[in-house]
């Protein structure tokens, strides 16, 4: 192959799809994670500062200020300048503190630079890291798109709240329902899920080599360390996890990303339906300008927004269950495994953010056809089977019907034949049961026959 050839992102989510999940990089790419490990130790030094600890002072809110620029202003100058130290420390939290220290000096505060990563392991500062990175991708980027779906859903869900339609158990016609009830049954769902994503815990621990705070009280040993650690980490707006190894124990994580593998799962489930339904004809897909369905049948639309979505939730499951099985586990008081495992969370988030932006352009490219539902129901009354026979059993308990099993009378009527309009009331008006409830059976019809599915919805 040709050394020419120019160099090229090997994930579709650094190229192809870039545009849909780009602002989760600014979280949950190497440069993000970095710039929130500089965020840790710059906090952590003016902890310390603020507890005026070994002789010093707190610092004035100018120097603090200042401080906080090294992270709030962090751009390509400190990418760069990691990728260079890195690459001769081979450890990242080590250049990490490096890059501070070369700040400090250029700010005239050397006279803090023993304070930089002071007491501190790597997982004191990546744990704290991770957890604010996540914490801010999913509440920033992630959970907003969600809540979009969401709210894409609930409002076609409460347009088509009366829209008739036949309901499929097993792939057979059933008991009708309305498109807006059913659609209402995934906003139900993922409503439910998406407040218990909102809700997650996520902990750092800052506790030291193997979580004794041993390093800290062989240097102020009349320090109460565990305080100062749980309020450091609280001010930055995390949990805080007092009882750990060398890393924080990832369980937060597990359960976060498990969450979210159930989101997926519901939604991958309501693509799945969509598409079904587009395929039945009862949803017409909008032709967008320009676009191509295929390149030699040129008629068709192909729901590629659901088929996208489906494929990336996917994607996203495998990797999210990789990181639950992982991260749950370390040998002793620490192994690697997490550290490789966690530079994934940004591809795991990556392709579920992408199945999101794919859902939400796909349900607004979708319109319902009321005719070809209509026709549906219209097609297949012999689900009116079930009210017939419940009717006749409340006859007989009622005192008015003599008609010994009503069950195995309708069975015998529908059960793998199709029965028309005529044919039901034929059968209706035989049968031996009060006028009143014959005249409720014989104004029924599979378009009426939905129950309070247009009420459901409200719940939503």
């Amino acid at each position: 192959m040709s050394s020419s050839f120019p160099v090229q992102p090997l994930s579709p989510l650094d190229g192809r799809y870039r545009a849909a999940v780009a602002e989760l990089g600014e979280y949950l790419s190497e440069a993000g994670l970095n710039r929130a490990r500089v965020e840790v130790e710059v906090e952590w030094l003016i902890a310390l500062t603020n507890e005026s600890a070994f002789g010093t002072s707190p610092l004035d809110e100018v120097a603090q200020d200042r401080l906080r620029l090294l992270y709030l202003d962090y751009g390509q100058a400190e990418i760069d300048w990691l990728a260079e130290r890195e690459a001769v420390t081979r450890h990242d939290v080590k250049a990490v503190e490096y890059l501070v220290r070369d700040r400090l000096a250029q700010l005239g505060l050397d006279r803090l630079a023993e304070l930089t990563h002071f007491a501190c392991t790597s997982e004191d500062i990546n744990s704290t890291a991770y957890a604010l990175t996540v914490k801010r991708a999913v509440h920033d980027v992630w959970l907003p798109k969600l809540r979009a779906v969401i709210a894409a859903l609930s409002a076609l869900a409460e347009k088509h709240r009366d829209a008739a339609m036949l309901a499929r158990t097993h792939g057979q016609p059933a008991t009708p329902t309305t498109m807006g009830k059913e659609l209402a049954v995934f906003v139900w769902r993922l409503q439910r899920v998406e407040r218990q994503i909102a809700a997650s815990e996520f902990l750092a621990k800052f506790s030291g080599a193997t979580g004794t705070w041993s390093a800290h009280l062989a240097a102020a040993p009349d320090v109460n360390w565990r305080l100062v650690a749980s309020r450091f980490i609280e001010h930055l707006g995390l949990g805080f996890n007092p009882l750990t190894t060398q890393i924080e124990s990832h369980d937060w994580q597990v359960e976060l990303y498990d969450r979210v593998r159930h989101a997926g799962g519901i939604l991958h489930n309501l693509a799945t339906d969509i598409w079904t339904y587009i395929s039945l004809g009862y949803f017409a897909q909008i032709p967008v300008a320009g676009a191509t369905g295929s390149s030699t049948m040129p008629h068709k639309i192909n729901p590629i927004r659901f088929e996208n979505a489906e494929a990336n939730l996917e994607i996203s499951a495998g990797i999210l269950q990789t990181l639950g099985q992982t991260l749950v586990t370390s040998r002793l008081q620490r192994d690697l495994t997490d550290s490789t495992t966690q530079r994934n969370i940004g591809v795991a988030f990556g392709h579920s953010l992408l199945a999101l932006d794919n859902l939400l352009r796909g349900l607004g490219e979708i319109s319902l056809r009321d005719d070809v539902l209509l026709a549906d129901l219209d097609g297949n009354w012999e689900v009116l089977a079930e009210a017939i026979q419940t009717v006749v059993r409340a006859e007989v308990t009622a005192g008015n019907s003599t008609i010994t099993d009503p069950y195995a009378l309708l069975k015998d009527l529908t059960r793998g034949r199709r029965v028309g309009a005529s044919d039901l009331a034929d059968f209706v008006s035989q049968l031996d049961i009060s006028d009143a409830a014959k005249q409720r059976l014989l104004t029924l019809t599979p378009a009426t026959y939905t129950g309070i599915a247009s009420e459901l919805v409200e719940l939503i």
